[in-house]
């Protein structure tokens, strides 16, 4: 049985695979709390796609369970032991300016299109095909395989804390959710908000920032911005906008309503992780209302994003690090919103070395909140994720990957963060192959679909030689 030809396995398989992918991607399991309810803690339709999942895994003959909606696993295999492959089906919101209809989950030019595609709907199928592929040729296992299908990565991970309250952790496992050949070190994750409420500096002349909006997610780069002023002179505030709109190559729009300038501002999302990938819109839009002589609050929330834009690093901040095994520091401005009456908000999502220690950013950036009023709150501060390159893990997957490819498989290190760090020891594998252009959480994600058949042969076979 050594001897599988696992690409010619998933061939065997090409049609239905994608039409389980497609209908997975044509699911809109965007977070919705507003809609919550028992069995569904994140909105029907993330409910609808995990139980799209679980219902694959019944209908293959496996073992499956619902975890009170907030996960969910599909198992084969026998064994005191367990390997893991996590993956999710919360999807981020598509954002504008797609080419084709966000959840359409259509194919052109070799590729399949939709939210999710690479993030993480299509490699999760071709993880749930990987583990098919073993089932139906019923391949002799000493461990238990279990795919865990979490519905809250895209925002605090509520789902796999749920879910390992009550089911066992694998010992070891791998998330086919980030790049190939392996991901072995990934960065600390450390959300923080700065608010600043409005009762502390009044606003001393006629120029007054009335709003301020960009962002929907801390692991989002912004692609839109808009701000509201008053001012006396606003024809000529509106004509250095449109000056510095052409000057920055931006798209940019200014109308005057009222007696109010409305000021709009188009970037480039990109995932937080790599926030120099995509244009914040609202770093954009600050950086020309910096070149105004804002008082009070409003400079000090102007202020700040002054310090955030035209670098990644943290320089500004004075949070800058670095080290050998996984690079540096990144900052990513995801929410900055500020209204004239109830005061602002900047959230960033910071991915920090994974030798560094949080406690330094933590200290320095309370001391930054301090020194203009603000106040400062930590979302989350989630810890790297760091396997050894001598572990049986890496290993098994290197082999794998440079079977099915005839590549090498190399190291790598990221700032993203997969569920692979939830495990004991756990690493990302795939499915970004090298050279591919990094589409998630932009407008027209997609994967090849050589990609998710080559993913999928490569996930059979890993998953078999982890648990044979």
């Amino acid at each position: 049985m050594d001897q599988v030809n696992w690409k010619e396995q998933v061939e065997l398989r090409k049609k239905q695979l994608m039409e389980d992918t497609k209908g997975l991607l044509r699911i809109p399991s965007l977070l919705d709390e507003e809609n919550v309810k028992e069995g569904a803690p994140f909105g029907p339709e993330i409910e609808k796609a995990l139980s799209y999942m679980l219902d694959l895994g019944k209908e293959s003959g496996m073992i499956v369970k619902n975890v009170d909606g907030y996960a969910g696993h599909i198992e084969i295999g026998n064994g005191e032991d367990i390997v893991g492959v996590l993956c999710h089906v919360d999807v981020v919101p598509p954002g504008d300016g797609w080419s084709v209809e966000p959840f359409g989950a259509e194919v052109k030019d070799g590729k399949i299109f939709a939210r999710g595609a690479i993030d993480d709907k299509g490699p999760t199928m071709a993880a749930f095909y990987g583990i098919k592929i073993i089932q139906e040729l019923k391949l002799p296992l000493s461990k238990k395989v279990r795919m865990i299908i979490g519905c809250d990565e895209e925002s605090n991970w509520r789902c796999v804390r749920h879910y390992f309250t009550k089911e066992e952790m694998p010992a070891i496992g791998f998330a086919p959710d980030a790049d190939f050949p392996i991901i072995s070190a990934e960065k600390g994750i450390f959300d923080v908000e700065f608010r600043l409420d409005n009762n502390q500096k009044e606003e001393t002349s006629d120029l007054h920032l009335l709003s301020f909006t960009s962002g929907q997610r801390l692991n989002m780069v912004p692609d839109y911005a808009e701000a509201k002023i008053q001012a006396s002179n606003l024809e000529e505030i509106q004509q250095s906008f449109e000056a510095f709109g052409e000057k920055s190559v931006i798209e940019y729009q200014a109308q005057i309503e009222g007696d109010a300038l409305i000021l709009k501002v188009k970037g480039k999302s990109a995932h937080g992780s790599t926030p120099d990938m995509g244009k914040n819109a609202g770093l954009m839009l600050g950086e020309f209302l910096n070149t105004l002589s804002f008082t009070g609050n409003a400079k000090s929330f102007l202020r700040l994003l002054d310090e955030l834009t035209g670098e990644f690093t943290g320089n500004k901040l004075d949070i800058a690090a670095e080290d050998e095994a996984s690079g540096n520091l990144t900052v990513n401005a995801g929410i900055l919103s500020y209204d004239q009456v109830e005061g602002g908000k900047v959230g960033l999502n910071i991915r920090y070395p994974v030798t560094h220690d949080s406690k330094k950013i933590e200290n320095t950036l309370s001391t930054r909140a301090k020194t203009d009023d603000w106040s400062m709150r930590i979302i989350e501060n989630n810890p790297p994720n760091y396997v050894e390159e001598s572990h049986p893990l890496i290993q098994t997957l290197q082999k794998v990957y440079e079977d099915q490819t005839g590549k090498k498989g190399e190291l790598m290190a990221i700032g993203g963060g997969t569920y692979a760090r939830s495990l004991e020891t756990g690493v990302a594998f795939g499915a970004l192959f090298p050279g591919r252009e990094d589409v998630a959480h932009q407008k027209d994600e997609h994967m090849f679909v050589e990609d998710l058949l080559l993913a999928s042969a490569i996930y059979a076979q890993a998953i078999y030689e982890l648990a044979k």
